[in-house]
Formats: structure tokens, C-alpha cells, sequence
């Protein structure tokens, strides 16, 4: 149960005064549904109020704070005119300017004859002096009500500064005094203060300094919020390690004889990872183990060995896929690559229906089907096995914790092997996939040549037309990829048909189109007369970004480069290039180019190594980006900058395993504490597998 100290901060933000159901949806657009949220909104900007001139002095477009004296009101004629106030001090006049306020309320609020201390920006226009709307109005006897240097939170539409502001000063009044959770030497080293304290002067900045990830009271949360993420983490793999688990006894004969007839050899660390997970099988605690290779860097072949160990053992394996199109790639894939085994892998996607599913599940009750292959229908209630011994996910950062779990359930004591060909930069690692041990495969298949990447202005698109002539006339395959316009599937859909329609009229029907919105039939078939006979230049989406594989494609074409992310070009790069014959992408771009995009696709000409790539991505991205537009297998950090706290991540790791070692329960008073720490940050699933007795 989440302690009671912690109940005003997890009440909804209407229980807060002024906030009511209009506000809280707006509220709901900012991440700020509960009170605690509040606390994590922090400033992203200030305002200096402490410029305090006379009239005269007072600065074209300088947020000023000016005692004046109400001198007159004047009402427009025209309601669309400004009701314009006219002040003075010793040194001349300047006017307050309000459209379309009541001028009864403005009467009140700025009583002729008395003295008001004003904050706003100022204007010089028509040879007077001018504050349009100002910020505050108060009485003298008020003025210290004002703070001198405000905070500028994050807004949406229809919420005010103001607005905001007051909600956040009421959510700091809720946040208790809590025990101290951090181990008392660190925090002396680093000189933090408590966690109120921190929060307040987080809260409360005084500088543009005070803004910076590195300003003590920032490090201090950040490292709360990382020390929570680590201990859940940590819990969840000890209540993994303690779920009851089974040693898979195989001598490794099937995957012998599959690699014995493989074309090519195995790379030494595709060797390596296959003997990691073969010695994680056959232990008696459950395996949970990430495989990260780069695009081609042969993950599948591995993922085939630790599924016909499985196997041998007398079990069974699954392999489930993020969707259709790749569930389909690698049931094709290791159907040719098993041939020799004699293994029986069958696919199971929603495509499957009526009777041929019927038998398929039948088979798979029977234990006659060794391998499976499918989508999210393998968690389908009707999906029963004779005995699951080992589930691979593919792309893993598409599949929460929950869903990797729900698979799990599928059989006993069940070996989880999660796949990615997204290289996560090492602190992403720590913060998505503690939980995980990781094998990585660092090398490419011999034979392969690295991409030669040229990158072009738009302007340059004709010359770009007539390389790809050129390529069509040696028969080559070509992708042609459009850009993501905006966060929308209507308007990518737009450029990539329009784009379809210009280059057929130029090249014929060898010209296809994929994308998103085509029925999963339709998709399959332009994929399938691109990796054979008929289509030659395919025109799509990003769909194509993961799994689908088509060794005669040498060329891509990628539109409005600098609209994608690095890891996301590089993943798309990486679908060519995967036979013997040299593979060039055109990354074409439209000018200006930002900073951030200009270093991305210099990156990217000068590298194709996937794991330098990610931590380039993390660096000018951070990482809420770096796996796509929010996942949902990545803990969401509100406080963290994994690029900028680094070193506190590596601490927060050490702390946290040093804590569980020595108290895996968390009963001794800092154990107590960090409990709290935990349903603070809303990890109350970790605190579930703290180890009771």
C-alpha cells in the first residue's frame, strides 16, 4: 500500500484550488493528471523582474518594474479601440494598454489618484511609453507578494502562465518532509540538500544557471529518479531470478547440424552470444537475456540456435514479432535456415482463421509443432502449448515489461531471449533493460560491404531520377523512402502516393507502393513482388524500416532526410547492403539545414557503426526520442537527462545493488525510506516483488 504520508500528492489535480474539470483536461495535456506530476512540471525558463527604472529610463522591450501613479482612464469609443490608462512618476508618463477589459474592473484595479507597482515588458511606440496587458498589478503594500525572478513552466493552449504557477505553489505546499533515502556520505559529497529543499529551489531558480541539468537541486531529483528506476529494476530481476525455473538439457545437436549447413560462417560474436544463452538454458534460474546486434548482423540465426535447444530438450519455442510483415519475413527466414533439422515451425498471425487455425492450435497442444512464429495472437486466450520452454521477442522496445511477462505465462519456468536490431546507447541500456543481461553482435556477416552514403540538396532531385535510371537499367532494387511530414499517417500517405504517381509516369510498372494504411494482404504482396519479379522501385513509408529483407536491393532514396531521427535513418540504411554487391543510400535534404540536423547526417556519412550511431542519437536527442516516439517498453524520466547525468546513473546502479545485497527486504530505516522513494517516482509494481520472509 502506498504510505499515507504520500496521499495529498496522488489526489487528481482538481483537488487543488482553481483547478477544475476544464482545467484538469488541460492540465492532462502537460503529463500533470495527479498532484505529483506538478512537482516534476519544473521551470524551463525565468523571468527577471529586478530591472526597477524610472519612466524616462525605462528600456525599449526590457521586462521592467515600475512605481507609477494613476493619473487618468480612457475609455475608447470603439470597442475594438485599447482602454488606455495613463501613469506618471517624477520623470514623465507611461501608459498601460488593455484590449477588449472591462473598464469597470479596470477602475478597481487602478483607482485614479493612488499608487500601483507595475511588472511588464516595455514598449516605446508613437513617442510614448507603453506596457501592453501587464503581468502584475499591486498595491505597494503587495509588491513583496511579487517574485522578483519568476519561473516560466511548459504550457499548452488555455492555460496561463498564471495558471500554471499557482497550481505548482499549491502542489509544493502538499509535499511532505520524507526520510532521507540517500546513502548520507554521497549526498555530503555532492552538498544536496533534502528533497523538499531540492524541489523547492528547483521550483524557485534564480539564475539561468539554475536551469541547467547540472544545478545541484536538478542532479539532486534526477538522482532520486534514477535510484528509483535502478531498485525497481533490481527488484524485478531478483523476483525473476526467484520464480521457479528450469535447466534445459541439450547437447546442442539440432542447432549443430543447422549451422554445419549454414552458406556462411558465423561471426565470433554470434558464436559468443549462442554460447551465453546455451550456458543462461541450461541453469535452473530463468533466463532473461537481450540480444542487440545491428540491422544484419545475423540475430536470427543465433535466436534459431537457442530455439532448437530448446527443442532437443523436448520443449517448445516462440518467436513473436511487433507485427505481421515481420512475423512473416522470419517465418520465411528460418524455415529456409532449419531446413536441415527437421524441426516443424508453423506461423500464427490474426490472418489465421477458421479451420487451418483450428489445426494449428491442435498441433501446437500436441507439442507436434516445435517452433512457432507469430504477431501479439500469441497471447490469445485459445494459444495453448504442450510445453513452452523459450519465448524470443523481436524488437522489444515495441513490447512493454507487462507483454514480455504475459508470454512468459504461456508455460513454465519459461527462458526469455528479447531481440532488438536498435543499438541502445549503454545509460538507455541501464535505464529500459536492467532487468536483462545483454549479448551483443558487434560484427557484420563476412562478405558485406559498408554503404557508400552521399548526401544531396532537393534541389539536386533530378540528378538523383537519373541515378536511379541508371541503377533500374542494371537491374537493380531500389527503395525509394518518403518523409515522415508530420506526426500523421494521412499526410506521410500524401507525399508517398504523390511521390508513387510521379515516378511511374517516369519508370513504368515496375514502380510499387507500401505503406501503413494498405490492407496487411495488399502490403504483403507489393513486398513479395519486390523481393522477386515485377516491382523493382519501391516507394514507401518507414514501414519498411524493421525486418524486411531483400538482399537485391543495393539503392535508397531517402526524401527529406533531415526530417528523421539518426537511429531511425540508419535503420532504414541498413536494408540495403545485405548481399556482395556494393549498396549507395542518397540522403536527400531540403535546405536550411538546423545545427542538429546538419550533425546528424555527417554522422551518419561518416559511420555505420550502430552503436556509435545510438549514443551520437541520445547526445542530440536525449532519450525520450532515441526508441521512437515514446515506447512503451521505455520508463518514461521526467527529471533525467541520461546524456547530461550519466555518472549519476552509474551510481544510482551501484547504490541499488549494494542496497539489495545488503537488504533485500528493505527493512532497515533507509530501506523504509527508499519504499517510499519507489511509490514516489510510481514504481508500486517493484514493491510488489519485495522479497516477504
Amino acid at each position: 500500500m502506498r504510505p499515507e504520508i504520500l496521499f495529498p500528492l496522488f489526489a487528481p489535480v482538481t483537488s487543488l484550488k482553481g483547478v477544475g474539470p476544464r482545467f484538469a483536461k488541460l492540465f492532462a495535456k502537460l503529463g500533470a493528471a495527479q498532484v505529483v506530476d506538478l512537482l516534476w512540471h519544473l521551470p524551463a525558463d525565468i523571468i527577471d523582474r529586478r530591472y526597477q527604472p524610472k519612466i524616462a529610463q525605462a528600456k525599449d522591450g526590457a521586462i521592467a518594474t515600475i512605481t507609477l501613479v494613476i493619473d487618468q482612464h480612457q475609455k475608447p469609443h470603439n470597442p475594438r479601440q485599447p482602454y488606455r490608462v495613463r501613469c506618471r512618476d517624477e520623470t514623465g508618463f507611461l501608459f498601460l494598454v488593455f484590449f477588449h477589459a472591462p473598464g469597470d474592473y479596470l477602475a478597481k484595479l487602478l483607482p485614479v489618484g493612488t499608487t500601483r507597482v507595475v511588472s511588464g515588458k516595455v514598449e516605446h511606440f508613437n513617442n510614448q511609453v507603453q506596457i501592453t496587458h501587464p503581468d502584475h498589478i499591486l498595491a505597494p503594500e503587495d509588491a513583496a507578494q511579487m517574485k522578483l525572478i519568476e519561473p516560466v513552466y511548459g504550457l499548452t493552449a488555455g492555460l496561463s502562465l498564471r495558471i500554471v504557477e499557482k497550481a505548482v505553489d499549491a502542489a509544493l505546499e502538499r509535499a511532505p518532509a520524507l526520510d532521507e533515502w540517500l546513502d548520507p556520505a554521497y549526498r555530503e559529497r555532492r552538498s544536496w540538500r533534502d528533497w523538499r529543499g531540492a524541489l523547492r529551489a528547483a521550483h524557485a531558480p534564480e539564475c539561468a544557471e539554475d536551469l541547467l541539468p547540472t544545478a545541484p537541486a536538478r542532479q539532486r531529483l534526477a538522482y532520486d529518479e534514477l535510484l528509483a528506476n535502478q531498485l525497481a529494476l533490481g527488484l524485478m530481476r531478483e523476483h525473476v531470478r526467484r520464480l521457479a525455473g528450469r535447466a534445459l538439457a541439450a547437447k546442442g545437436t539440432l542447432r549443430a547440424k543447422v549451422v554445419a549447413s549454414l552458406p556462411f560462417l558465423l561471426t565470433p560474436s554470434q558464436k559468443r552470444a549462442i554460447d551465453e544463452i546455451a550456458h543462461d538454458m541450461a541453469q535452473p534460474q530463468r533466463m532473461m537475456r537481450l540480444l542487440q546486434g545491428d540491422v544484419g548482423s545475423g540475430k536470427t540465426v543465433v535466436a534459431l540456435a537457442a530455439m532448437l535447444d530448446a527443442v532437443e530438450a523436448g520443449a517448445q519455442a516462440a518467436l513473436m514479432a511487433p507485427t505481421e510483415i515481420l512475423a512473416r519475413q522470419h517465418f520465411a527466414t528460418l524455415t529456409e535456415l532449419a531446413a536441415k533439422s527437421g524441426v516443424e515451425i508453423a506461423l500464427l498471425t490474426g490472418r489465421e482463421k477458421g479451420r487451418n487455425r483450428a489445426e494449428l492450435l491442435e498441433r501446437l497442444r500436441s507439442g507436434a509443432i516445435g517452433i512457432v512464429v507469430g504477431t501479439h495472437a500469441l497471447f490469445s486466450e485459445d494459444v495453448a502449448f504442450y510445453d513452452l520452454a523459450l519465448a524470443v521477442i523481436d524488437e522489444q522496445h515495441r513490447f512493454g515489461v507487462e507483454q514480455r511477462m504475459a508470454l512468459a505465462e504461456k508455460g513454465s519456468g519459461v527462458d526469455i531471449l528479447v531481440m532488438t536490431a536498435t543499438p541502445i546507447p549503454r545509460t538507455l541500456m541501464l535505464t529500459a533493460y536492467g532487468d536483462l543481461d545483454a549479448s551483443r553482435l558487434t560484427e557484420k556477416p563476412a562478405g558485406r560491404k559498408p554503404v557508400l552514403t552521399r548526401i544531396l540538396p532537393a534541389d539536386r532531385l533530378d540528378e538523383v531520377e537519373a541515378a536511379v535510371r541508371r541503377a533500374l537499367d542494371a537491374r537493380a532494387k531500389i527503395y525509394w523512402i518518403c518523409p515522415l511530414v508530420e506526426e500523421s499517417e494521412a499526410s506521410d500517405l500524401k507525399a508517398a502516393t504523390e511521390r508513387y504517381d510521379e515516378l511511374r509516369r517516369r519508370f513504368g510498372t515496375r514502380v510499387g507502393l507500401a505503406h501503413g494504411k494498405m490492407k496487411g494482404a495488399e502490403r504483403d504482396a507489393v513486398m513479395a513482388a519486390f523481393a522477386g519479379t515485377g516491382v523493382d522501385l519501391l516507394v514507401a513509408t518507414t514501414v519498411v524500416e524493421v525486418g524486411v529483407d531483400v538482399r537485391a536491393a543495393t539503392v535508397m532514396v531517402i526524401e527529406h532526410a533531415e526530417r528523421f531521427g539518426l537511429a531511425q535513418l540508419h535503420q532504414l540504411r541498413g536494408r540495403i547492403g545485405r548481399g556482395d554487391k556494393q549498396s549507395v543510400c542518397l540522403l536527400v535534404y531540403t535546405a536550411p539545414l538546423t545545427a542538429t540536423a546538419k550533425a546528424r547526417l555527417q554522422i551518419l556519412r561518416e559511420s555505420d557503426d550502430g552503436f556509435r550511431i545510438a549514443e551520437e542519437d541520445l547526445r542530440l536527442r536525449g532519450a525520450g526520442e532515441v526508441l521512437g516516439t515514446r515506447q512503451s517498453g521505455l520508463p518514461a524520466l521526467r527529471l533525467a537527462d541520461l546524456a547530461a547525468h550519466a555518472d549519476l546513473l552509474a551510481a544510482a546502479r551501484d547504490d541499488a545493488q549494494l542496497v539489495l545485497a545488503r537488504d533485500p527486504e528493505l527493512k532497515t530505516p533507509r530501506g523504509d525510506a527508499l519504499r517510499t522513494l519507489l511509490y514516489l517516482f510510481g514504481r508500486d509494481h517493484a514493491v510488489r516483488y519485495i522479497r516477504s520472509g
